[in-house]
């Protein structure tokens, strides 16, 4: 199916919905944690998890598990 295809029939349900009343409408509050969320994400901020280029880093104690498995 093509894009625009789909696009009419979800822009077709959006409207029944509304019309019938069933329709999720946002709160300020929903649409402001909302958009905040897709930003973290888009623009990779806060609450990203970033893991180091050089990968992770062995302890110790790793270090002493491989060896003495050997």
């Amino acid at each position: 199916m093509s894009p625009e295809r789909q696009r009419e029939i979800a822009s077709r349900g959006g409207r029944a919905a509304h019309e019938k009343g069933t329709a999720h409408e946002w709160t300020a509050d929903e649409a402001r944690s909302a958009g905040r969320k897709g930003g973290q994400v888009s623009r990779g901020g806060r609450g990203r998890l970033s893991v180091p280029p050089e990968g992770p880093k062995d302890t110790d104690e790793s270090a002493r598990a491989d060896e003495s498995s050997q």
